[in-house]
């Protein structure tokens, strides 16, 4: 029968408690949230949300084509220009997400002959880039400078590595200043993936590389999400302009995909603008994230040290962890469940979110409850 093998993938997933299903909530909710991406709460700030607004009304509903046919807009542009400014690098350029954007710096990087050397910890999209690139890729042990020079020892012809600079499950940083030495003396590019850095790390939230002084560099390529820290939706490669006008001209995610909704542009202008104007928030969130760690710790919890604004909390296995986060739900606080086959290491988690916005009762109401309901 046509698919009759979904069903016995079905089940299995069912034995092993790993069945994901969708939950659409409302608009309005009583639900304390420390699962979303929203680092400086800033997806329903009214500047935000009118500079959506304002650029569908200017603009439409949609981009219209690809960006090289009807999609680039003069809101892309300047969203570009100014986020390049802001990280530190030559040029941008937008995609319809950060999950477009990564396959476009990886693929679009690794020709035929070439190798990519990548984190054990890296996030789905940087290893789906890795699968589809024509050139060879080699994964190392996580966060291990010294593992990406052996791997780029002796090979001839073009190399990057791949790297988040902070990583999605355990919110631990990459060490950015060795990972780029170590490619410098190979001279291989380092392609840095900065989804949970824009916004939180570095002068006023202007990212991972460049608090490690690294961004602007002519091998370093980043890639960052417009929908976290930002509160939109998109993503971005930043990088020399050369780079970038190759990505414009080989990148496939680019040149075939529907532009950024001129919403989500506008969206994403209006919130980078806003976190120029009041570079705290990202302190803030770093803040709240050590909050949260130093009082779920002496609550005698597993959580792990966060270098940004993720915190995870190890769960005893996959079954307890849903449970665990269904129980938090009950209780009135929303947060992730992380657990095979998207954790590396095969440890499942609750994952939270330190979010700007969070007040000081919120934080004490939110290790009260996890550690209520812990299995």
């Amino acid at each position: 029968m046509a698919f009759g093998w979904i069903d016995e993938q079905a089940a299995r997933r069912r034995t092993a408690g790993l069945v994901r299903t969708l939950r659409p909530r409302p608009a309005d909710t009583q639900l304390l949230d420390l699962a979303s991406n929203d680092y400086l709460g800033l997806a329903r700030h009214p500047e935000v949300t009118e500079g959506a607004a304002r650029a569908a009304r200017t603009w439409g509903g949609g981009a219209t084509g690809s960006r090289l046919v009807t999609g680039t807009t003069e809101l892309h542009t300047e969203l570009e220009r100014e986020l390049a400014e802001f990280c530190g690098f030559e040029a941008a350029l937008v995609f319809s997400s950060g999950y477009a954007a990564n396959l476009a710096a990886v693929t679009a990087l690794a020709p035929h002959g070439s190798l990519v050397v990548s984190d054990a910890g890296n996030h789905a999209s940087l290893i789906d880039g890795c699968r589809l690139a024509r050139g060879a890729t080699q994964v190392v042990a996580h966060r291990d400078p010294d593992a990406v020079r052996k791997a780029l020892d002796g090979h001839e012809g073009p190399a990057v590595a791949v790297s988040d600079t902070v990583f999605s499950v355990d919110g631990d940083a990459a060490p950015l200043p060795a990972l780029a030495e170590a490619c410098r003396e190979h001279g291989a590019g380092l392609v840095l993936d900065d989804a949970h850095g824009l916004g939180v790390l570095g002068d006023g939230g202007r990212g991972a590389p460049h608090a490690a002084g690294i961004a602007g560099d002519e091998d370093v390529v980043v890639t960052v999400t417009l929908s976290k820290s930002l509160g939109g939706q998109g993503g971005a490669v930043l990088g020399p302009a050369r780079v970038i006008g190759h990505l414009v001209n080989a990148a496939r995610t680019f040149i075939f995909d529907t532009g950024l909704a001129p919403a989500a542009a506008g969206a994403a202008l209006a919130a980078l603008r806003l976190l120029r104007r009041e570079p705290g928030r990202a302190a803030r969130a770093a803040e709240v994230a050590r909050d949260l760690h130093a009082r779920l710790t002496a609550a005698g919890l597993e959580a792990v040290r966060p270098d940004a604004a993720v915190v995870s909390v190890r769960a005893p296995s996959p079954e307890q962890a849903v449970r665990w986060a269904a129980d938090c739900r009950t209780a009135g606080l929303s947060v992730g469940c992380f657990r095979p086959p998207s954790v590396p290491d095969g440890i499942s988690r609750l994952r939270l979110t330190a979010r700007a916005d969070l007040s000081g009762a919120e934080i004490e109401r939110a290790v009260r409850v996890i550690g209520e309901t812990r299995p």
